[in-house]
């Protein structure tokens, strides 16, 4: 079964955005325990989280207990992945509306 090339690019894509969100989630968890060492901005990780990094974030903070006590993360990031879910969902139902498969 061929997925052509741009659906292999799409799901690169997503690959590399989430290892990217796990690793400056990481790298913010371990700044966070030396003193006067430079973080990783909130603003930084939300949009990491919003180019499609969300999901592989979110199991990274829970795994690590990384923010899970900043109400903002907490309901941030799942909202993003819900968005996420939505368009990637949208986008799906108008290209097999456009082949025919879906009949609505």
């Amino acid at each position: 079964m061929d997925i052509g090339f741009g659906t292999a690019a799409v799901i690169c894509y997503f690959l590399a955005i989430n290892l990217y969100a796990v690793t400056i989630t990481c790298i913010d968890k371990r700044r966070s325990k030396i003193n006067g060492k430079r973080r990783i901005s909130e603003k930084t990780l939300f949009a990491a989280a919003a180019l499609g990094g969300a999901s592989g974030m979110y199991i990274t903070m829970r795994a690590i207990r990384h923010k899970t006590r900043h109400k903002r993360f907490m309901a941030g990031i799942p909202l993003i992945m819900a968005a996420h879910i939505l368009i990637i969902g949208a986008a799906a139902f108008i290209y097999l509306k456009s082949k025919g498969i879906i009949l609505l």
